[in-house]
């Protein structure tokens, strides 16, 4: 049984940094299929970023600004966000797939954590 478990959301000024982490158990594939999602209030959740076989992918919007990464034993994801704006503010979760379906919307979701911007 895989469980997320987000955590690092807090309140931070536009143009800082911040880390989310996202504690990963039962997830015993040899490959990964991993990403973080967000959902603004009144949005729909759109995908932030993602990491799989073949590499990370990320949307338009945070590109160059957020880097996502996971330890080996694939026990953490991370999202590493600089020059935050008030747009990336959202309720953010993290979410991982069979490797081998590897497709929205993906199987396992955490409860999410609040990344407010201001």
């Amino acid at each position: 049984h895989v469980q997320l478990v987000e955590s690092g959301g807090v309140s931070v000024q536009a143009g800082g940094s911040l880390r989310l982490s996202c504690a990963v158990s039962g997830y015993t594939y040899s490959s990964t299929c991993m990403g973080w999602f967000r959902q603004a209030l009144g949005t729909e959740r759109e995908g932030v970023a993602r990491i799989d076989s073949d590499g990370t992918t990320y949307a338009d919007s945070v590109k160059g600004r957020f880097t996502i990464s996971q330890d080996n034993a694939k026990k953490t994801l991370f999202l590493q966000m600089n020059s935050l704006k008030p747009e990336d503010t959202a309720m953010y979760y993290c979410a991982a797939d069979p490797p081998d379906y590897c497709n929205f919307p993906f199987s396992y979701w955490g409860q999410g954590t609040q990344v407010t911007v201001s």
